[in-house]
């Protein structure tokens, strides 16, 4: 590979096999981060993702009076405010990074402070309204400073309603169910938080509520539509704690183990993530798996290649499945199709349209410039893979996964150009390093 300018040049793969060690979950990084800094005590938290989101929320509470100490061997050490934070006025920029933005929204806006919110250009255009309202409930001062529903915000001291019931929307984003699941603690009541609609990645809520208990704090859940938050509830430092590796990184190494197979290539094994994984975007094994890939597990890894049927006919088997449960994995499977016997349609992705960049859109645009037939609906994608797949220049707007999923295609036998390749730093600065080691070009 050659990277130059704003570019990175990837020759054709001839085959991909190997071991990765994954990064540091961000989902799981940044709510520990947060949980440490407003528990009593300390944390030790060990083998936390180094990347612009992490550092994000490091910067942010820093800035809120909160010591994060960096020791050996990625660990961070977070002596927690105990619910309080010492900077009472501040000015936060949170870049691009929703898993900062939402949960600090909430939580600032429950601690009688003074503050602005706001991030990069398109931060502004992702939809923050709902928690907005939400927190409105509870009696919290929060202001638009741009258009009505969205980035940036000013919040302002207020009297919070401690306990009873709030409700919140869950078909946009569970980061707002998310935030207020983190925030409502430190009000010490019993509240019980409602669903409106069908909560959308149930999977992400499960890692905020399992974060939640390592550092005290046991919510009730019944069903995905309400969750009561205990009176008396309050945070306490976990000790030391250990991040697991990113499930959503895994699915592009995977995905090349069972894609690679195909000619000979694979296995390909991740460790950090297993059986044992907290995160839903282990799942995507399943997907694989329903694709024609050969996977095993264990405790801590995952290993992917192509099975016996997929491998004899060379091409994975097409599929029609829904992906509300794993978005970010879902775009990873969205580049495999074009390796299928067939049409594959990814349903129920809606909530691509307001991440990182509007990911259906963007998608169906880069998926057609490798000779890919796609129609985009939606909530939805249609791609029809060519006979065979031409080579092309691949922009990423300023989207991580795009950059790292569409980094498959050279798979195919093709050369891939991707524009701005560091765009990867928000969740996998080294990405395209651990991918060349597992390649034979």
């Amino acid at each position: 590979m050659s990277q130059v300018a704003n570019y990175l040049d990837l020759a054709p793969i001839r085959r991909a096999r190997g071991t990765i060690k994954l990064p540091g979950s961000k989902s799981i990084s940044n709510r520990i981060l947060l949980l440490a800094a407003l528990a009593e005590g300390e944390t030790l938290i060990r083998d936390l993702l180094e990347a612009d989101d992490t550092q994000v929320m490091l910067e942010a509470l820093r800035t809120l009076g909160v010591t994060c100490k960096n020791e050996d061997g990625q660990a961070v050490r977070v002596r927690g405010a105990a619910g309080v934070f010492p900077v009472k006025k501040a000015e936060l920029n949170l870049g691009n990074a929703g898993t900062a933005f939402r949960p600090l929204t909430a939580v600032l806006a429950l601690c009688g402070g003074e503050y602005r919110l706001s991030g990069v250009a398109r931060m502004d255009e992702r939809p923050i309204g709902d928690l907005v309202d939400a927190l409105r409930q509870l009696g919290a001062s929060i202001e638009y400073l741009g258009e009505k529903g969205y980035p940036p915000l000013a919040i302002r001291p207020a009297v919070i309603r401690a306990g009873g019931k709030v409700s919140v929307r869950g078909d946009v984003s569970s980061q707002f169910l998310t935030g207020l699941l983190l925030a409502l603690p430190l009000t010490g009541a019993k509240t019980v938080v409602s669903v409106e609609g069908e909560l959308i990645s149930k999977p992400y809520v499960e890692i905020t509520l399992n974060t939640l208990r390592r550092f005290g704090v046991t919510v009730e859940r019944d069903g995905w539509k309400a969750f009561t938050i205990p009176a008396g509830a309050r945070y306490t430092g976990a000790g030391e704690i250990f991040v697991e590796g990113d499930a959503s990184s895994a699915s592009y190494f995977l995905a090349a183990g069972a894609i690679s197979g195909l000619a000979g290539g694979g296995p390909v094994r991740v460790e950090g993530v297993g059986r044992e994984s907290i995160q839903g975007d282990v799942r995507f094994a399943e997907t694989l798996e329903r694709m024609g890939a050969k996977i095993a597990m264990g405790a801590n890894w995952i290993e992917a290649a192509a099975g016996p049927e997929a491998a004899q006919r060379g091409k994975l088997m097409a599929i029609d499945a829904d992906f509300n449960h794993i978005p970010d994995a879902a775009m990873t499977a969205a580049v495999a199709a074009l390796f299928a016997d067939g049409a594959s349609t990814l349903r129920n992705i809606g909530s691509w349209r307001v991440k990182e960049t509007d990911r259906i859109a963007a998608m169906a645009t880069e998926l057609r410039k490798l000779g890919a037939t796609v129609e985009e609906g939606r909530d939805s994608l249609r791609i029809e893979p060519p006979a065979r797949l031409q080579p092309a220049t691949i922009d990423t707007y300023d989207d991580h996964r795009m950059a790292m999923c569409f980094s498959l295609a050279a798979l195919g036998g093709v050369a891939i150009r991707i524009n701005d390749p560091d765009c990867v730093a928000k969740t996998f600065p080294g990405y395209f390093d651990a991918l060349a080691g597992i390649s034979e070009r």
